[in-house]
């Protein structure tokens, strides 16, 4: 990593970025992502909830956007969610999916119109460690073949987990409400999880849902 300069996401603070997380109910992480980034971008609420009950609605009429009702959301699938709401709302908002580059994950931070998503995939054996804030309790119990969907929100070359090892990668994750501060992983930890390959997806899979500023902004 070239860049050694502390990024956030959208110039906020990490009290900021840690009061949009709000703790998922069932296999949500997905929507619960989509939710947050709308409203970082156009300060307009989607209840995740509600969309997931909706996404699933649709999965039975012939719409998939999720791989089975109540289960789990694809990256492309995410990109399609957020052009779906876009089109019902009148969102001016536009969703891509593609395999990202480290490198560029620090720059993405600093556009004000894009909010970027990724998600991490382990095995029961190479479960990655996610911490809350400075401390180095790991947080992530998914002891199993799991996907994660998290907001990258922040890259702190200087963070440190109790002052043991860094950990500058920095997201918004809808494990915890109510809490001042983000989840950071170690930088061996995430770019493991994030370059293992998802079926039919591959790696370092990164949505990127920007609001799109030639369109018209009408918010109903």
């Amino acid at each position: 990593m070239s860049d050694q300069t502390r990024k956030t996401l959208h110039t906020k603070s990490e009290t900021e970025l840690a009061a949009l997380q709000v703790r998922q109910q069932g296999n949500t992480c997905s929507f619960y992502a989509i939710a947050v980034a709308i409203r970082l971008l156009l300060d307009y609420h989607i209840d995740p909830i509600a969309l997931s009950d909706e996404i699933n609605r649709l999965w039975w009429r012939g719409r998939i956007m999720r791989v089975v009702p109540n289960w789990a959301v694809t990256p492309r699938m995410q990109a399609r969610i957020v052009r779906y709401l876009a089109k019902k709302h009148h969102l001016p908002l536009t969703a891509s999916y593609q395999h990202g580059d480290i490198d560029i994950l620090p720059w993405i931070l600093a556009d004000p119109d894009a909010v970027p998503l990724v998600t991490l995939l382990w095995s029961r054996r190479s479960v990655p460690p996610i911490y809350l804030g400075s401390t180095s309790r790991n947080q992530n119990s998914l002891n199993k073949l799991a996907g994660h969907t998290m907001i990258l929100a922040a890259y702190d070359p200087q963070h440190q987990a109790d002052h043991q090892f860094s950990t500058p990668w920095g997201f918004i994750n809808p494990w915890r409400s109510n809490t001042s501060e983000l989840f950071w992983m170690r930088d061996e930890d995430f770019q493991k999880a994030w370059r293992s390959p998802l079926p039919l997806v591959g790696p370092n899979p990164l949505v990127i849902i920007r609001k799109n500023i030639n369109a018209p902004e009408t918010l109903i």
